[in-house]
């Protein structure tokens, strides 16, 4: 079981790497190049969600790699 979170980790790291680059390849850069009322989402989307999902989901799988949702109440199971 630990074996399968540790694999699980490494793929919600990349989830999470991958998630940022196309929100902001995909989404943003196209946003920016057009300007006018296309810039709010632009910037939403480069300086709010990009972060907070890619990190969240990084920091996500590093927990699982670590091993830290391998304990119940502190405990190691």
């Amino acid at each position: 079981m630990n074996a399968i979170r540790k694999v699980l980790g490494i793929l919600w790291i990349l989830i999470g790497v991958s998630a940022g680059i196309y929100l902001i390849y995909f989404q943003a850069v196209p946003l920016w190049l057009n300007g006018g009322n296309d810039l709010v989402p632009a910037i939403i989307y480069t300086f709010i969600l990009a972060p907070i999902i890619t990190l969240g989901m990084s920091i996500f799988g590093y927990y699982a790699l670590q091993g830290d949702y391998s304990t119940k109440n502190g405990e190691k199971l």
